[in-house]
């Protein structure tokens, strides 16, 4: 099988592509970064630079192809909405369009959970359960993806969507980074009781889970799949098992929800004063899903993609802190 892989100069992306060359599929890549995707070409994959925004390259990455794998995206909780919905929808739309002008076979796009989050505590959340409206421009746009996706049925293209749950392993610079940062600096609080439970994803489990969605059946086609490892935990007991394996201090300081949420507030409000609008430590976001239970039904997937998470977070996460270490610039 010859397929796409978009985004693979990022985490996802990328260790998905090096995952599909090791089971010899005939892989070709598109990413912003060509020192990122430079493993990958050594490995054997086919590298075609250039923006998705442009829809005529779109359609050249899939000249081909049976099969692509759509991981390129606009991700983060601070942004104008237009840049998210240049990189998420109009990306995508271009991608779509691409499949069905070269009679690709199949689309297994990368979506988010971050679709569900309403402010709230959430548990066993079922790919249905939609909250009345999104929670920022990130679930918005990722939302309005996915629809086009699936509007592509009608004419022939064979499409899945897979929404994963913090996705960790060697090469994870969004989750725990920032916050070990913070804690270098001891900033970092436990917001809440502590006691939340959220699910994680090793990055090794959803190389399965997509590589599955390429090979799946017919009735597995047209429908989004919630993928964990399945195995919710306390946030926190998490956080500081990172925090141990780095040598650094465990978070032991406690703040209220309703004071953190009140700081990231005058903390966003600077940031939108500050030229350039950087972006704020604390985000109101960020305090929710620091608090809040998170946690995802995957029996969906375990029906029609036969997933079966094999790798612990706990190995994910050795696997991440010892990858952090020995990365450049990271002392």
């Amino acid at each position: 099988m010859r397929i796409l892989v978009t985004g693979a100069s990022g985490f996802i992306g990328g260790r998905f592509a090096r995952f599909a060359l090791e089971q010899g599929l005939d892989v070709r890549v598109n990413g912003r970064r060509a020192e990122g995707v430079e493993h990958l070409v050594k490995r054997g994959a086919q590298f075609i630079p250039g923006d998705l925004g442009d829809a005529e390259l779109a359609r050249r990455l899939c000249q081909g192809i049976d099969a692509v794998v759509h991981c390129a995206g606009a991700v983060g909780t601070w942004g104008r909405y237009q840049d998210f919905h240049q990189g998420n929808v109009v990306v995508t739309e271009n991608v779509v369009e691409g499949c069905i002008k070269e009679h690709v076979r199949r689309l297994v796009h990368l979506s988010s959970p971050s679709l569900y989050f309403n402010g709230r505590s959430r548990l066993d959340i079922r790919e249905d359960q939609m909250p009345r409206r999104f929670h920022d421009h990130y679930a918005t746009t990722k939302y309005l993806a996915e629809q086009k996706v699936f509007g592509a049925q009608e004419f022939g293209l064979e499409v899945l969507a897979l929404r994963p749950r913090f996705v960790t392993g060697a090469g994870d610079a969004s989750i725990f980074p920032r916050l070990l940062q913070m804690q270098r600096k001891r900033r970092l609080a436990i917001i809440g009781n502590g006691l939340n439970m959220v699910d994680f994803t090793s990055v090794h489990n959803l190389n399965e889970a997509l590589l599955s969605a390429l090979f799946a059946d017919d009735q597995a086609l047209g429908q989004a799949y919630n993928i964990s490892n399945g195995q919710p935990l306390p946030l926190w007991d998490v956080v500081n098992y990172v925090m141990r394996q780095m040598h650094l201090p465990q978070v032991t300081r406690y703040r209220s929800p309703a004071l953190a949420y009140s700081l990231a507030a005058l903390n966003e409000a600077a940031c939108m004063l500050w030229p350039g609008r950087p972006q704020p430590t604390l985000s109101r976001l960020g305090v929710q899903v620091m608090s809040k239970d998170f946690t995802l039904d995957i029996s969906r997937a375990r029906q029609y993609l036969d997933y079966r998470p094999q790798v612990s977070l706990w190995t994910a996460l050795d696997e991440f802190c010892g990858w952090w270490k020995n990365a450049p610039g990271n002392h």
